[in-house]
């Protein structure tokens, strides 16, 4: 490995960089994941929602407090500022989440299109050294010639399996935070819709009274 590495060239030094970036994201997006799933707590999402639907704020608070559910952190913003804009708070507060979601994604993005690029590049400054050594030695020294030539194919194999790689995780994390925005979307609609009914049932029992 290590004598490849060095038939490769001074590009597989950026190639390595790169690996690394990749790398430590990935683990870093895959423990991010894992820990979502680990903090889903659908019975305790349930009793929000119907204790939101009894118009019992105080105790929503209570029971959510110290969660670390995206959707139950975007509820509890809603709370906090309904008597605001409960749909721009609530919408702001998604915003964060995905945001939260979508971090390193963007590095992760051009770690896939960087890496490809520079084993090309790679590949031209070997097959340049070949034409070099040709020029040099001729045809007498044929191995200083596929020097050149096994530097070119090295850097391109290199920089593919680096965006190759990538790119799989790249598309599962992407299709997560997709996935937990529409969460967040069907969820917010819902508490929306509980909410405007607690308001009409409010604006009834006062009407009645007069």
């Amino acid at each position: 490995m290590i004598e490849i590495f060095n038939n490769g060239g001074p590009i597989m030094y950026p190639l390595l960089l790169c690996s690394i970036i990749s790398l430590t994201i990935i683990i870093e997006r895959t423990f991010f994941w894992i820990e979502i799933g680990m903090q889903r707590n659908q019975k305790l999402l349930d009793e929000v929602l119907k204790l939101t639907g009894k118009g019992e704020w105080d105790l929503v608070r209570q029971k959510a407090s110290g969660s670390h559910n995206y959707v139950i952190r975007m509820i509890i913003s809603g709370i906090l500022h309904r008597e605001y804009s409960l749909i721009k708070a609530m919408e702001s507060s998604a915003a964060d989440e995905i945001n939260g979601m979508q971090r390193f994604m963007g590095v992760l993005d051009t770690m896939i299109t960087v890496a490809p690029l520079m084993g090309i590049l790679g590949t031209v400054m070997g097959i340049i050294n070949s034409f070099d050594m040709l020029g040099t030695s001729g045809i007498e020294n044929p191995q200083a010639v596929t020097a050149g030539i096994a530097q070119a194919l090295i850097t391109t194999a290199t920089g593919l399996s680096i965006s190759i790689i990538t790119v799989f995780p790249y598309n599962y994390f992407n299709a997560r935070t997709k996935h937990a925005a529409g969460i967040m979307e069907k969820y917010a609609t819902s508490f929306e819709i509980v909410y405007e009914q607690i308001l009409l049932e409010k604006n009834n029992h006062l009407r009645s009274k007069k």
